[in-house]
């Protein structure tokens, strides 16, 4: 259940994440950087999800997400 969760989320935050940045991408590639997203905004944010709940925890996988879109433009735009 964790993991639907996870995907679940994941898929909402790569969404709304992809818009803020104006990334245009697939579903797959949403999906992914929303998890991947959350993995990191977890990570990072983990002291305040404990104080604020699970809204804190959507909060931390889009600021998550918009970091790796960040970081992916950062990247691409070296080669």
């Amino acid at each position: 259940m964790p993991i639907l969760m996870l995907v679940i989320v994941g898929a909402a935050a790569g969404f709304l994440a992809t818009r803020v940045m104006r990334l245009d991408a697939d579903v797959p590639t949403t999906i992914a950087i929303g998890v991947f997203g959350a993995l990191i905004g977890g990570l990072i944010l983990r002291a305040l999800i404990t104080m604020a709940g699970w809204a804190a925890g959507f909060v931390g996988a889009v600021m998550g997400a918009m970091l790796l879109i960040w970081l992916w433009r950062v990247w691409s735009a070296r080669r």
